[in-house]
C-alpha cells in the first residue's frame, strides 16, 4: 500500500505536492469514490481518476531543456501564457511531465523535466544542498565587499540566505554594470534576484548556467535533450 500522493507522483500526474492539491480540491476518486484525506492509501489493484480520467504507469523520462525567456515555468498558466511543458507537447512527447523546480519568465537556462515525482521532490528539497549556479548582470559595479555580502548569506523576505559562492566575471565601467557568478543551493522564490538587491545590485539579466554537475551545453535556447542514463543515476545518487 502507497499514500494517493506518492502513486499519483510517480505515475506523472504533477508532484506530491500538485497532488495533494487535488486531492484536497475533490478531483480524485479511488474506485469510484471521491478522496479528499491525504493519509488515504491505495494499493495496485486500485483504480484511481483524476479529473474523470484514469491514470496509469509511466515510464519515468528525464530531459534538460534550456528554458528560454518569455516561458513560464510551469505545467500551465491561466493568463494562457506559453509554459515549458508546452515545448515539448510540440514534439508530441507522451509522458506528463513537469519541472523540477521553476525559472523566473524572464530567467533563462537550465531546467529538468520529469515525470518522476520522486527524484523531483527530493532534488528540490532543500537538505540535499544540490548547488545550482547562475550568471547575472546586475547595475552597477559590484565591490568585493559586496560579494563577501553575498557569500557570508543576507536577509531575504526575514530569513537570511545559505552561504553562497561568488566570482566577479566581467565589468563594464561604460555602462556601470557587472556580471558576476553565483552558486546556492537553494530555491527561495525569486532568490537570486532579491539577493542581488538587498547589496544594492538589481538584476539585469539571469541565466542558470548549470544544476549539479548538469549545465547547458551544446543545448540551445529552447531545446532539449534527454539525460543519459548514467546522468539519471548520478541524479538520484545526489
Amino acid at each position: 500500500m502507497e499514500r494517493l500522493q506518492k502513486v499519483m507522483a510517480q505515475a506523472g500526474v504533477a508532484s506530491r505536492r500538485a497532488s495533494e492539491k487535488l486531492i484536497t480540491q475533490g478531483r480524485v476518486t479511488v474506485n469510484g469514490e471521491t478522496i479528499r484525506e491525504l493519509g488515504t492509501k491505495v494499493a495496485a489493484k486500485d483504480k484511481i481518476e483524476v479529473d474523470g480520467v484514469p491514470i496509469h504507469h509511466e515510464n519515468h523520462v528525464y530531459y534538460l531543456l534550456n528554458k528560454p525567456r518569455g516561458v513560464i515555468s510551469s505545467a500551465s498558466d491561466e493568463k494562457g501564457r506559453r509554459t515549458v511543458v508546452d515545448i515539448f507537447k510540440d514534439d508530441e512527447i507522451e509522458e506528463r511531465i513537469y519541472p523540477v523546480g521553476r525559472l523566473d519568465y524572464d530567467t533563462t537556462g537550465i531546467l529538468l523535466m520529469t515525470n518522476d515525482g520522486d527524484v523531483a521532490n527530493k532534488l528540490m528539497h532543500p537538505k540535499f544542498e544540490v548547488n545550482k549556479t547562475y550568471i547575472a548582470k546586475v547595475k552597477g559595479l559590484i565591490s568585493n565587499e559586496e560579494l563577501k555580502q553575498l557569500r557570508l548569506g543576507v536577509v531575504v523576505d526575514g530569513h537570511k540566505t545559505k552561504p553562497a559562492k561568488t566570482r566577479l566575471k566581467e565589468t563594464d565601467r561604460t555602462k556601470k554594470t557587472s556580471i558576476v557568478q553565483l552558486t546556492i543551493h537553494e530555491g527561495h522564490y525569486h532568490q537570486v534576484k532579491k539577493m542581488f538587491e538587498v547589496v544594492g545590485h538589481p538584476v539585469v539579466k539571469l541565466h542558470r548556467e548549470s544544476y549539479g554537475f548538469l549545465n547547458c551545453q551544446g543545448v540551445q535556447p529552447g531545446e532539449y535533450r534527454e539525460l543519459r542514463p548514467e546522468e539519471v543515476k548520478r541524479l538520484k545518487e545526489l
